[in-house]
């Protein structure tokens, strides 16, 4: 095909804006947290794996760290299983934990790691459990509703927190061609297995390998101030005031949170992204713009 002579220019311009932040990055730790619409639209999961095998081709470490929620719904619909959630939480019985590992672990992850690797990357499927790469504790809930007098402990079963994560098995993946794709599901010290909010995994893990970037993509345009406007650029004391005046509330403040302690914990910066946007993940590393909001412990990086 032949390229007119301003395409041809465009390309260039679009590759001369990326030079710069691909010698920064490179042979630096991204985490990307992958879920939402850009999991379930074909068009999006292919501009994903394209976008994650061009990181790795030259020269930076991605880790991708994938949801699952509403496949995992889906299943549980079609095996007769009620889906029950608590302060957002999946309530997991023992049955809905077999399907949770059958889906997150198998159907789920094996399908990043084939599309990924159907564009020339090099992707190996991982659980927490393998190689005991997250070892988790059970979550506990407390129900503090006006109603109680003292406030009540919720069992929601098999759902867990990161105690810790083993570096080494990363570690392995990121000298190398490999691409890691991580199924949030880890065992505990009573060898039982928990299912595990992604978006903590992704945080845990990026905290632990100092990475240079945690990049949680959304069905959201990132954070909106008050009139709606993206707020492109904030720094940890602005985060922490939006949430104090109530201008971050409700579902997103876990992921907030997630970003927040991550960068609070060694990660350079933290973004949210929007996932529904084709190429969201390189235009957010690649280019002056990004599509979302950029975290970072100063508005200097």
């Amino acid at each position: 095909m032949t390229l007119s002579r301003d395409s041809a220019m465009n390309i260039a311009k679009v590759l001369t804006e990326a030079l710069p932040y691909i010698q920064r990055f490179t042979d630096k730790t991204i985490v990307i947290k992958y879920g939402g619409h850009a999991m379930t639209d074909k068009h999006l999961n292919q501009s994903f794996a394209r976008d994650i095998v061009l990181m790795k081709l030259v020269g930076m470490n991605p880790i991708v760290v994938h949801g699952g929620g509403p496949q995992i719904g889906l299943a549980l619909e079609e095996l007769g299983i009620k889906s029950k959630f608590v302060d957002g939480m999946r309530v997991t019985d023992s049955k809905t934990m077999d399907v949770v590992q059958m889906v997150l672990g198998g159907l789920v992850n094996q399908d990043i790691v084939s599309l990924i690797n159907q564009n020339a990357g090099k992707a190996v499927g991982l659980t927490g459990k393998d190689a005991s790469l997250i070892r988790a504790r059970k979550m506990v809930i407390e129900n503090s509703s006006p109603e109680l007098q003292t406030p009540e402990i919720v069992d929601i079963g098999h759902v867990g927190e990161v105690q810790s994560i083993n570096r080494e098995v990363l570690d392995i993946a990121v000298k190398s061609d490999i691409i890691p794709v991580i199924a949030p599901i880890g065992s505990g010290e009573d060898n039982q297995t928990y299912n595990i909010n992604a978006d903590l995994v992704a945080g845990k893990i990026a905290e632990e390998l100092g990475a240079e970037k945690l990049i949680l993509l959304t069905d959201v345009p990132g954070l909106v101030d008050d009139s709606g406007n993206v707020l492109s650029r904030l720094s940890v004391a602005e985060v922490n005031r939006l949430i104090k005046d109530g201008t971050i509330s409700g579902g997103m403040l876990p992921k907030i949170n997630c970003a927040l302690n991550a960068v609070n914990n060694g990660v350079t910066s933290a973004q949210i992204i929007d996932g529904r946007v084709a190429h969201a993940v390189l235009l957010e590393v690649l280019t002056d713009e990004g599509v979302g909001t950029f975290i970072s412990s100063s508005t200097l990086n």
